[in-house]
């Protein structure tokens, strides 16, 4: 019978070297994605001013939140394998979808409010 009744629970010092090794190179491939999309971002042209201001706006805006989801994530996982027990995994949990979700929402209504930005810009007329 274990000593601790979340012995079970324990991470084999060979597994939590290899999850974090997992999550140190899944962290480095994101990297090289968010570069080369960053790079396309930087080389992508529109056809009007507005249209390309904004779209470009919306773009860096997104590759912003998509690295800062990221390093949430890959953070949220860093907590996790150090968590103690099952009740600090939920809390952990818990913690991680709510300011999530807090986030998502966030961001989501500053890319709305930059689209609706660029419809408006798009249709002034030019004088």
């Amino acid at each position: 019978m274990a000593k601790e009744p979340f012995e079970q629970f324990a991470m084999p010092n060979e597994m939590r070297a290899f999850v974090e090794q997992s999550v140190a190179h899944a962290r480095g491939a994101f990297d090289g994605i968010v570069q080369a999309a960053n790079q396309a971002v930087a080389q992508w042209r529109g056809h009007t001013e507005a249209a390309r201001a904004g779209a470009s706006e919306i773009a860096h805006k997104s590759m912003a939140y998509a690295e800062q989801n990221m390093a949430a994530t890959f953070d949220f996982a860093r907590k996790m394998m150090n968590a103690k027990d099952p009740t600090e995994l939920m809390r952990l949990q818990s913690e991680y979808l709510s300011q999530q979700m807090k986030t998502l929402t966030a961001q989501a209504k500053d890319l709305g409010q930059s689209a609706a930005k660029i419809v408006m810009d798009a249709t002034k007329p030019k004088t």
